[in-house]
């Protein structure tokens, strides 16, 4: 009996099914077509970047730019907008970095270079000394006090370049940024230079975030070029002399306040359960902070505004919120999670973008099997929108603390080719982004949310 049963279950649902998916299909379009035709994520973009430009937690800019996202996500229909305080580190670079290297009679050669996120300063009068390259920690290891003590330790951890997914390359490469300092100050090392987290070989250095660890000396770290680097480590193979020359002015002062901003649209069945997407409002200093994170603070943005416009009314309250400090400390992830939890926030679904504004190619869904099931039955979906990949992976860094509440987390995946081209380095501007690719990203994430929205995990 229970086998004819079942069969004319899926005949009776099948139809059912079929429906849904037409009706889901015809809401994605009308977004797509609202946010390709009348979309706002690009020029919201251009002000960020041209009217107030680098944005580094503590600076005057952050606060310029906390000030326009919450007039942004008011335009943008958002029933209600917040500010979160957090305190945030802020760090100044000071003047500009010079260094150079000397290699026994030749000429000296300037070395593109800049500190790295966190450091300490060198003072104006600069280090001098003998360099040492290392291409694994290994290596380091191996070498050990005698060997480093007294020196500038060059750590050139090239980025895998058979990785097709740069990311993967990027996580393998960073420990030489984000540990590499302290692990050379614990042998004695006086200063470090970090081959820049670049896929590609030119002549811009990339800043990032480096931690110190307090039981060693808080040794200044600078990153050099790509370009730089290959010439460098191509000298030291000569086994002539080498010694270089850096200085900065690089310091960190007291903590100090700053904000997320939150906009909302309240749900109309269950108010309390709670949709996020959001990206992270401050950037490093060289640049504008197009791609890293611009982009992914005003494609949330984009999500609110084309619920709005096309009259979807949400279930769930749906937030857009514009993190503050990820670049170098994560204290508004951080900051949001703790109120959540005061709050006794139901928190269902978070979706991040923080790996640019190129063409979108699918999400990381960081959520347990059955919720991971019911979103990859929507992959079809995105299929006329050429997003194809969705399936597990991580979300991001800002998100990532919601886990301890129970949420679902996404993280939008761009193609990654051109990211690395300009992350954290001078080149990431305005003029780099592609609002269409911006776009499709935004309609992208909003279909995702909506699909939540209506079905819940």
């Amino acid at each position: 009996m229970l086998k004819k049963i079942i069969p004319a279950i899926v005949i009776f649902l099948f139809p059912v099914c079929c429906a849904a998916q037409s009706e889901d299909s015809t809401m994605i379009r009308k977004i797509a077509d609202e946010v390709l035709t009348n979309g706002r994520a690009y020029e919201n973009l251009r002000f960020l970047c041209k009217k107030i430009g680098p944005r580094l937690s503590g600076s005057p800019q952050a606060q310029k730019a906390v000030e326009a996202a919450a007039r942004m996500l008011k335009e943008a229909g958002a029933d209600t907008v917040y500010l979160q305080a957090c305190m945030v580190p802020h760090w100044v670079r000071g003047t500009k970095e010079k260094g150079f290297v000397k290699v026994a009679g030749k000429p000296t050669y300037p070395l593109h270079l800049c500190s790295l996120g966190n450091s300490e300063g060198t003072g104006k009068k600069g280090i001098n000394a003998g360099v040492i390259e290392v291409r694994s920690f290994e290596e380091l290891d191996q070498l050990g006090t005698a060997v480093i003590k007294g020196k500038i330790v060059f750590f050139n951890f090239k980025m895998n370049p058979t990785y097709v997914h740069t990311f993967r390359a990027y996580s393998e490469s960073g420990i030489s940024r984000w540990a590499g300092p302290s692990k050379a100050a614990s042998y004695g090392a006086i200063g470090a230079m970090i081959r820049s987290l670049a896929s590609n070989e030119d002549d811009f250095p990339h800043t990032g975030v480096m931690t110190y660890n307090d039981s060693f000396p808080k040794i200044p770290a600078v990153a050099i070029s790509t370009n730089d680097a290959e010439w460098l480590s191509k000298q030291l193979k000569l086994k002539m002399r080498v010694t270089a020359s850096f200085t900065n002015t690089s310091t960190m002062l007291a903590d100090t306040v700053s904000y997320n901003v939150v906009g909302e649209i309240s749900g109309k069945e269950f108010p309390k359960e709670i949709i996020t997407v959001g990206g992270h409002l401050d950037s490093w200093d060289l640049a504008e902070g197009a791609q890293d994170d611009g982009a992914g603070v005003m494609q949330s943005i984009e999500v609110l505004r084309a619920i709005k416009a096309v009259g979807i009314q949400p279930k769930r309250t749906v937030r857009a919120v514009m993190f503050m400090n990820e670049e170098n400390g994560g204290r508004g992830g951080e900051k949001y999670l703790e109120l959540a939890e005061k709050n006794k926030e139901t928190h269902l679904f978070a979706l991040e973008s923080d790996e640019g504004g190129f063409t979108p190619r699918g999400f990381g869904l960081e959520m347990n099997e059955p919720q991971l099931s019911k979103v990859l039955h929507w992959k079809k979906l995105f299929y006329p929108y050429d997003v194809y990949d969705l399936s597990a992976g991580g979300s991001g860094s800002d998100v990532g603390p919601l886990k301890k509440i129970g949420a679902a987390l996404a993280g939008l995946n761009p193609d990654s080719q051109r990211y690395f081209d300009v992350h954290h380095a001078s080149t990431d501007v305005f003029e780099n982004v592609s609002k269409r690719e911006l776009h499709l990203g935004a309609l992208n994430m909003a279909a995702l949310v909506y699909l939540i929205d209506k079905y819940g995990l």
